[in-house]
């Protein structure tokens, strides 16, 4: 295992993060049809209300997770570790990183949606607490879709 040390999350900008992007969009298409691929552009990563972050060490990024902010939830967004990176640990450090973001902002929910095909993300998020929910915002029901939340407790 690579030394975790050297690893930090650090904000990121979506373009930093272009080639995971590029990445995690093809796994998704190879995975899902267009329709049940909700997948925010470098654009939409790079608006006000989005903080993206990364693991990153001398080597350069090896993961990356965003959380799009609004009035009274965080959505997290594009967490992914490709595969020669994963099991150290890395998407939990983003999870948490991203988490952490919310709650500094006051922000004490946080939901996502993923595949029904994604069984490590789906793993991970429940992991860390997040239960099935119903689909928010824009999301319409989708059976390729899961859709969860979590609250998030305040730094005390």
């Amino acid at each position: 295992m690579k030394d975790m040390v050297s690893v930090k999350i650090v904000p990121i900008h979506p373009e930093e993060a272009r080639d995971l992007i590029d990445e995690l969009d093809a796994y998704q298409a190879s995975l899902y049809p267009a329709e049940s691929n909700h997948l925010d552009s470098l654009d939409v990563l790079g608006r006000e209300n989005v903080k993206m972050f990364g693991a990153r060490d001398k080597a350069g990024l090896l993961a990356m997770g965003a959380v799009k902010i609004f009035a009274d939830y965080g959505e997290i967004k594009r967490v992914f570790v490709p595969q020669i990176h994963r099991g150290r640990g890395l998407a939990k450090r983003i999870m948490e990183r991203l988490e952490q973001s919310l709650v500094e902002r006051s922000i004490f929910q946080a939901k996502l949606e993923t595949g029904i095909l994604q069984h490590e993300a789906i793993g991970l998020y429940r992991w860390f607490g997040y239960c099935d929910c119903p689909p928010f915002g824009s999301y319409r029901p989708d059976p390729l879709s899961v859709f969860m939340s979590k609250d998030l407790k305040p730094i005390s």
